[in-house]
């Protein structure tokens, strides 16, 4: 049995909490508003990390961390805040009790700067061009310098319930480029839950780890094909053609090898897999 904080529990976290706590492990979450309501085996702690002070009492005897914290818009400040202010406020808090848990990153693809459809993987270039995607990158090296058991999780595009934004984009008949291929990539959030879980159960049983694991399902696929198919099971008008678009810069693939190398299993290895499900 592990002794677990989970950093930020939305849905991702708070699934992943119960998850573990499931399997016999004693896990705590911190969050800014936690649950009032009966909250099953977990323990939280209500913080925001971006303030030293919310961290004051907050227990250091832990074996791991998870990192899910997720900023709260899209600009530099709200990802400064919780990548750059918040992870040293951890940093220090841990490192002042001369604790030293293991850390699981969640991060992202956004973190690589490829855009002429090539193939990425851990191994590849993560140079960011968008600043927030660079504080994401700093803090990876920052956590992988640190220790190295230390792991850094880089999730495509997460889609499930709640998370449907290609289901609606599809619905309003959207302009695709179709020519050259505008590669996606994309993961169901039971699967980002099944491999932090996996993860760390590997880890306990003994298993070489690398440290950063890119987690993406089996099939990247052109934006255009996807939004066809979704058309089609949605019953609506499909998208029309859209000429060439010379800004975009996340037209990548992403291959998942080093994780399913490692034995972890796709429950949704296919965007139709996931897709379907929500649409019926």
């Amino acid at each position: 049995m592990a002794k677990i904080l989970i950093i930020g529990c939305g849905s991702i976290g708070t699934q992943l909490a119960n998850v573990l706590s499931n399997k016999g492990h004693q896990v705590t979450g911190l969050k800014r508003n936690p649950p009032e309501t009966d909250a099953g085996n977990v323990d939280y702690f209500a913080a925001d990390i971006a303030s030293s002070s919310d961290l004051k009492d907050l227990p250091v005897d832990f074996d791991t961390l998870y990192f899910i914290v997720s900023p709260d818009g899209r600009n530099e400040e709200n990802y400064r805040d919780i990548y750059e202010s918040g992870l040293n406020n951890l940093l220090k808090k841990f490192a002042l009790a001369d604790s030293k848990p293991h850390w699981i990153f969640v991060s992202s693809t956004s973190v690589y700067g490829q855009s002429q459809g090539e193939w990425v993987d851990e191994d590849s270039i993560a140079q960011p061009y968008n600043h927030c995607s660079q504080l994401v990158r700093q803090a990876e090296q920052k956590l992988i310098a640190l220790a190295p058991g230390n792991i850094v999780v880089r999730f495509s595009g997460i889609y499930g319930p709640g998370r449907e934004h290609l289901l609606r984009m599809a619905m309003q008949v959207p302009a695709i480029q179709r020519n050259p291929p505008y590669f996606t990539n994309r993961i169901h959030q039971q699967d980002c839950i099944g491999v932090l879980a996996f993860l760390l159960e590997r880890g306990l049983a003994g298993a070489a780890l690398e440290q950063c694991y890119l987690a993406s399902d089996d099939e990247p696929a052109p934006l255009w094909e996807v939004m066809l198919w979704l058309a089609g099971h949605l019953k609506c008008q499909p998208p029309t053609v859209k000429s060439v678009d010379n800004h975009a810069v996340m037209n990548k693939r992403c291959s998942n090898r080093r994780l399913k190398a490692l034995g972890y299993k796709f429950r949704y290895p296919s965007f139709k897999d996931g897709y379907i499900e929500l649409i019926n």
